[in-house]
């Protein structure tokens, strides 16, 4: 795409809540700063997609656990000074205007408007943090300026059961939104966000899925963004302001159909299902593309060392060692992630390690019986996402025997969605039964 397109945009990457549906992954870092794919984070998505669609003015708005993406952030993403490029935190902050946190994704933005409402920006590209696609925003923003468009919202065809959670749009057969709701529920309200095949076919929509769902991927001309928060005290986008803008008539809103690879990573079970899904033969995602590739902060790790390991359908990222007579299936094992002997590991992710073990640590937990930073000989793991830096004795098991959706939290982690979910620097004693 020319870059005189997207030279004169601005994107926001919003980091979200609280992440209390990602939880215990979110208890000490922010939903974009989760690992994922093991040796990525959710920040890496939306970066790198604006980065190959040739934009590279990008604001990452945080609040919630913000420590570990500044880090992240800091160490991964760095522009030459002739390019004019920046990823920066717009971190929440009390101001003379405002003390308290934010109330929502609008008012998200409005808080941050003096770093977009500037002479050389033309649009405002709106991104959620925790959601795993690729997409060229280029084409968005030609489709955007094509159609004259004030705002363009990327949708997704979705069925009725996913059409519930998400907020759906209606379109008239001018290609315009004549309608918004979100995540309607009932028979009633689901009819009224049905789109007309016709409608569909019009946009080269070929699904069978009869729902245009919101990404959460605005664009948005400046001027208008910046009137719209100035002028209203709405809090979000998908439940106050677009059903507004489209009740008056006097905006013209559009959508961008999208019809590839999209995620919305915001529970526990759907991150789960990511990973795992990543080990198939052929995967509905690929972190490997040749010209679209995802971007992380560079590590300087050694090879992994496997020793008489069977592996199948999984990712072994840099810098681990595996023990001989381990069995590891359909997984994702996370960098500098150390697991001893005869250790089973089927459906889960092992997040790994953020930083190696020192010898005279390992040999004095050694000597005092304690378990050592990884997984110990002869644990077995099914169905679960160890966080980081874990400490799990030997002959564990990690296994949701009962079938249990939810669970309580105790001191070696929780059930959430049927997952089994140790967090960060868990100590798990010798022969425990989760």
């Amino acid at each position: 795409m020319a870059r005189a397109l997207t030279n004169r945009v601005i994107s926001l990457i919003l980091g979200g809540g609280r992440g209390t549906r990602l939880y215990p992954l979110t208890k000490s870092r922010s939903k974009p700063a989760v690992p994922i794919g093991g040796k990525y984070r959710l920040i890496d998505i939306p970066i790198s997609n604006c980065i190959h669609s040739g934009l590279n003015r990008i604001y990452v708005v945080t609040q919630f656990n913000s420590m570990s993406l500044h880090q992240h952030i800091v160490n991964s993403y760095k522009f030459d000074m002739f390019g004019g490029g920046f990823v920066e935190i717009l971190a929440a902050q009390q101001t003379m205007e405002h003390e308290s946190w934010y109330q929502g994704t609008a008012d998200a933005v409005r808080r941050n408007v003096p770093y977009f409402d500037r002479n050389d920006c033309d649009l405002v590209l709106i991104l959620s943090g925790d959601q795993l696609y690729r997409m060229d925003f280029g084409e968005m923003i030609a489709r955007h300026r094509e159609t004259q468009a004030q705002v363009t919202i990327a949708a997704l065809p979705v069925d009725e059961e996913a059409a519930t959670g998400c907020g759906i749009m209606k379109i008239d057969d001018q290609n315009k939104v004549t309608f918004f709701l979100e995540k309607p529920k009932t028979p009633e309200t689901l009819a009224q966000v049905r789109s007309n095949p016709v409608d569909l076919a019009r946009l080269g929509v070929t699904s069978d899925k009869p729902y245009l769902a919101s990404m959460g991927i605005y664009l948005f001309d400046r001027q208008l963004l910046v009137e719209l928060l100035k002028s209203t005290t709405a809090m979000d986008f998908g439940k106050e302001i677009f059903p507004e803008l489209i009740r008056g008539g006097r905006y013209d809103l559009r959508i961008y159909p999208f019809q590839g690879y999209w995620e919305d990573i915001g529970t526990v079970g759907a991150f789960h299902q990511a990973n795992i899904e990543l080990t198939l033969p052929n995967p509905p995602f690929r972190f490997i593309e040749n010209d679209r590739a995802i971007f992380t902060r560079p590590r300087f790790l050694p090879c992994s060392l496997l020793s008489g390991v069977t592996v199948s359908n999984s990712l072994i990222s840099d810098g681990c060692v595996i023990g001989e007579g381990s069995v590891i299936e359909n997984s994702v094992i996370g960098v500098r992630a150390v697991i001893g002997r005869d250790v089973v590991i089927r459906n889960s992710y092992i997040m790994g390690n953020d930083s190696f073990e020192p010898q005279d640590l390992k040999a004095k937990r050694l000597a005092s019986g304690e378990p050592t930073l990884g997984i110990g000989d002869g644990c077995v793991i099914e169905k679960a996402i160890i966080d980081k830096n874990p400490r799990i004795g030997r002959n564990v098991h990690l296994i949701n025997v009962k079938g249990e959706i939810d669970a309580e939290e105790n001191a070696y982690g929780m059930i959430r969605d049927g997952v089994v979910v140790v967090p960060k620097f868990t100590l798990i004693p010798d022969n425990t039964r989760v």
